[in-house]
């Protein structure tokens, strides 16, 4: 153990005293809160802030699986009924009871018509109890947004959320299976044109309170979008500091030159698909070489200067032995992967209409990641590593306040529900990549516990500040942190995070160089967040998560909560085909075909070495999951046709004929 260590011990025992002295008379005569400039509420004090319903068991508003597919079919086959109708009635609504059985959580509800549906929301319900109580309470309330939050029992109610999502195509390069947003199969293009980018980014500026500071473009695939780069460029004109794409990587892994376009047009990260090591793992996609592709993304992405966020798509049965194999190759690859984004399957989109037996064989949940990352990765305690990603909005608080009422901009503030999303983190030497998870060597409950205190006394910057960094040193462990980690890094990766003291390390906004963008890499240490995002389906869906959302997307009928616009009574249907701009066949015969990787058809790449590092044995991938039964939309359908045509139509299918027999993912709705 180095001496330093036990004189940064020394010192974090003296200044938690100190804070506690201080503190003691500090919280006497609190400040007023002010109101700043991107808000027209004042900020909240942490007893201030609302919390929705939690513990179990619980009652919530839920929806029917099949009621909503039948009142969403009858409008977007019937022109005259208007859309309004899902803003003024509770069209499929129904209670659902989220409760306590046998050590697990589940939603169970039912529909008069349709009968009885459950569903499991956590394997480990003192996981979830954990998370539940570690929610420090709502964002202030959206406010001046009657414009575009009116969306009934769907509006967004709390915050500006921290990304907005905009589509700017359904069209894709893929057909991947799940696929929430069924890109390609619905029959006609719905494209963005670039004054509706600009129209869609204007007027969620105008909104108050203004934290929009990120936005992702979506599809689709947004980089076939024609308006790709313009509309990153137009982005980071009008403010957003955050512009990020999710991808599947295909045309970054195309061209180094495209890269380079993206990144001087602004873009700051790079959602990847990515669903595992090796192109095994990745099979499941229907693009032969689709690892090798993401494995050039990464490395002409990170050369032009974009950031990469890893997103995986996690199946149970299908996937869910990658957990530990992705977290193993960020951790080998620190300078070039800094955000992990496990996302749980949500069964929407073509896989809406999943059987009962497939969806409870591949469903999984936050609780299921958070004992992965343990057993796979041999990290982390579930109910003592991980925290709602909502905690996030007790720093923006502090941060908030210590900016003042002259911010232009409020901090990004993650206020989703704890059902949402979880995360964890660990600190990681570039260099020697030693590593440690951050719970261990900082006391988060604590740290959380006590800058709620100081936020809420509302002092002036430079004396929050001096707090800030007293409670940091207390609930810091030198002994439990990497060898190389000191309290100089500790304030200066808070300060980087949250620009407190005002220095700069790089600058992020639209006057960002190739100078900022290395200054900020140049950071010896890595804070790798490892998060999970649990997107709602029809199976599983509460309204207290959907008025809470913080990544709404940006559409032509103003901003819809992520979920209630992918699954809900799906807007997304509704608000395409509204605006969709051609059938297929128009839109092929007016602008040409684009190209599609399906069939395990592979991307022509240039024959050039990567420069990350692999993991033998995570490429050998020795603990495959074997699910039995059909794992996709696609294999149910074949199989309900197969049985259909033998049960029905009394037909003897040979092997050869079920092999070669065409399947149309969305055939199940007309077999009667």
């Amino acid at each position: 153990m180095k001496p330093i260590k036990h004189a940064e011990k020394a010192l974090a025992t003296v200044a938690g005293g100190l804070f506690n002295t201080i503190q003691f008379f500090n919280q006497y005569r609190p400040n007023e809160s002010f109101t700043p400039k991107w808000s027209d509420k004042p900020l909240l004090k942490s007893w201030q802030k609302s919390k929705p319903p939690l513990g179990f068991p619980r009652t919530t508003d839920s929806l029917c699986p099949k009621c909503v597919i039948e009142a969403r079919n009858r409008i977007l086959n019937a022109p005259e009924i208007d859309p309004t109708i899902l803003i003024q009635e509770k069209v499929g609504e129904i209670k659902a009871q989220i409760i306590e059985r046998d050590g697990q959580i589940w939603m169970v509800k039912d529909c008069p018509q349709h009968g009885h549906f459950e569903d499991i929301m956590a394997i480990d319900s003192t996981f979830l109890k954990h998370i539940e109580s570690m929610f420090p309470g709502r964002d202030i309330q959206a406010h001046n947004d009657e414009g575009l939050h009116d969306h009934g029992s769907s509006s967004i109610k709390f915050g500006r959320g921290s990304v907005l999502t905009i589509d700017l195509t359904n069209r894709c390069n893929m057909m991947c299976d799940p696929c929430f947003m069924d890109a390609n199969q619905v029959g006609f293009v719905h494209e963005l044109s670039f004054d509706e980018v600009k129209d869609i980014l204007d007027k969620a500026i105008s909104i108050k309170p203004r934290r929009q500071m990120s936005v992702q473009f979506s599809g689709g695939e947004p980089s076939i979008s024609p308006h790709f780069i313009e509309a990153i460029r137009y982005s980071r004109k009008v403010g957003y500091n955050s512009v990020q794409c999710a991808t599947n990587g295909i045309e970054f892994a195309k061209s180094k030159e495209f890269c380079r376009e993206a990144a001087e047009a602004g873009l700051r990260y790079a959602y990847l698909q990515f669903d595992g090591i090796g192109n095994d793992a990745n099979s499941h996609r229907q693009v032969g070489n689709l690892f090798d592709v993401k494995l050039r993304a990464i490395d002409n992405l990170h050369e032009a200067g974009v950031e990469i966020v890893l997103v995986i798509t996690l199946v149970n049965g299908i996937n869910n032995d990658q957990v530990g194999s992705v977290i193993r190759f960020a951790l080998d690859n620190p300078k070039k992967i800094a955000f992990l984004s496990f996302q749980p399957v949500s069964f929407t989109g073509r896989d809406e209409e999943i059987t009962d037996e497939r969806r409870m064989q591949q469903r999984y949940t936050l609780s299921h990641l958070a004992h992965d990352v343990k057993t796979q990765v041999g990290i982390t305690e579930p109910t003592r590593d991980w925290f709602p990603l909502s905690l996030m909005g007790a720093f923006a608080d502090f941060a908030d306040l210590a900016h003042g009422p002259d911010a232009e901009w409020g901090q990004v503030s993650c206020g989703c529900h704890p059902n949402c999303g979880v995360g964890t983190a660990v600190m990681i030497d570039k260099e020697t990549k030693e590593m440690a998870p951050v719970p261990e060597f900082l006391n988060i409950p604590g740290l959380v516990h006590d800058m709620k205190r100081i936020t809420d006394a509302g002092r002036g910057k430079w004396t929050s500040n001096l707090l800030m960094g007293l409670t940091l040193l207390k609930h810091y462990n030198p002994y439990k942190a990497p060898s190389q980690f000191s309290l100089y890094e500790l304030f200066k990766k808070f300060d980087k995070s949250f620009g407190l003291t005002g220095r700069t390390y790089g600058r992020v906004d639209g006057k960002r160089s190739k100078e900022d963008i290395e200054a900020r890499r140049s950071d010896r240490w890595n804070f790798l967040f490892i998060a999970g995002m649990w997107f709602q389906d029809l199976f599983n869906y509460d309204f207290r998560r959907t008025e809470m959302c913080i990544i709404p997307y940006g559409t032509q009928e103003g901003e819809i909560s992520f979920c209630a616009y992918n699954t809900g009574i799906g807007w997304r249907n509704i608000i395409e085909q509204m605006h969709q701009n051609a059938t297929v066949a128009q839109w092929y015969k007016e602008h040409g075909r684009h190209e599609i990787f399906a069939k395990n058809k592979e991307v022509a790449l240039e024959a050039a070495p990567v420069s990350l590092v692999l993991n033998e044995v995570d490429l050998q991938r020795p603990n495959k999951p074997q699910m039995e039964g059909p794992k996709t939309a696609a294999e149910e359908a074949a199989m309900m046709r197969k049985l259909y045509q033998e049960m029905v139509l009394k037909k003897k299918l040979g092997a050869d004929v079920e092999k070669n027999t065409p399947v149309q993912i969305k055939g199940l709705s007309r077999v009667k």
